[in-house]
């Protein structure tokens, strides 16, 4: 077995905890620990926390039009927590907020996949998923309050069974999300994956 030189062999600790501390930073939505007590909510109340950082170099910018659309398929971990994919949208939506940019009309988000049952009202959501309520409710509330349009695939619902009368108020149902993703990039949209 090779040795190290003394000065290699007091760097590899750092490097470990480097590696924890940034697998500890991804695990908490991007965050560290300490950070998540400074966490701000400039438009969206609860949801999409994010942290002052006044010396960033690149930030939203108030000349530009912010249109993006936000593909979200991934399921929660559970069914009693809230889609990471979502909140994401209301994160992006407070860090634009942060900065007096207001991008209303926008900003979209196609659901899909294993993510379609957020779409659910509560008592549809709460009976399939054996919970409560959906936990996605507020903020899909809160996301169409901020001008977000939140739109479900109607071929993702026929594949899970959601009848269109079970969708929250205000869910746009459109064709396909492949429909949506492609008319929407050519229209100039951003597209953020999840």
């Amino acid at each position: 077995m090779q040795r190290l030189p003394s000065n290699r062999r007091a760097r590899l600790p750092k490097r470990a905890f480097a590696t924890f501390l940034l697998a500890a930073t991804m695990l908490t939505g991007g965050t560290s620990l300490a950070a998540q007590d400074n966490l701000v909510y400039p438009v969206i109340p609860g949801f999409g926390g994010i942290v002052a950082v006044p010396s960033a170099a690149e930030r939203p910018d108030p000349k530009l039009r912010y249109r993006v659309l936000f593909n979200v398929t991934k399921a929660a971990s559970s069914p009693n927590k809230v889609n990471p994919s979502l909140e994401k949208v209301a994160r992006f939506v407070n860090l634009l907020g942060a900065d007096k940019v207001h991008p209303a009309g926008d900003i979209a988000v196609i659901i899909h996949g294993p993510a379609t049952p957020l779409v659910l009202q509560n008592a549809p959501y709460a009976a399939r998923m054996k919970v409560a309520a959906n936990p996605n409710a507020a903020l899909i509330a809160a996301l169409q309050k901020a001008g977000v349009s939140i739109r479900v695939c109607s071929q993702a619902m026929v594949g899970n069974e959601i009848m269109p009368n079970q969708v929250a108020s205000g869910v746009e149902i459109d064709d396909s999300a492949l429909t949506t993703l492609a008319n929407l990039q050519i229209r100039g949209y951003a597209l953020i994956p999840d």
